[in-house]
């Protein structure tokens, strides 16, 4: 359970260090004295440019990403900056699952290949 705990503080880290990245790109785009068409023609020098990503490696950024990271700060301010924890659902039922395991079980030579259709 503590490795759980640890990973799940390692992944709101790494969501935070996300978000002030994202910040640190967009924060002069979000000057309220801009006008529009200079806040244009920064986010397109923005997305034109190289940034140093989080891990040091360089990254480039595009002008549709910077657009959705200003409206989400406009709607959300830093917290809207920060990407969601990932919620991993199991994509196959619980109910099949059970079943490929009963028939996996009956006949130990059967293969996957052979439980998916039945």
């Amino acid at each position: 359970m503590a490795d759980h705990a640890a990973e799940m503080r390692k992944r709101r880290e790494r969501a935070h260090q996300i978000g002030l990245f994202r910040y640190r790109i967009i924060q002069d785009a979000l000057d309220a004295g801009l006008t529009a068409k200079q806040r244009g023609a920064l986010v397109r020098r923005l997305a034109g440019q190289t940034h140093p990503g989080i891990d040091g490696q360089p990254v480039r950024i595009s002008r549709s990403s910077l657009d959705r990271w200003i409206r989400a700060w406009r709607a959300g301010g830093f917290e809207a900056l920060v990407p969601p924890p990932v919620r991993v659902e199991p994509r196959t039922p619980a109910e099949v699952l059970s079943l490929a395991t009963a028939l996996k079980r009956e006949n130990p030579a059967r293969t996957a290949t052979q439980v998916a259709p039945i």
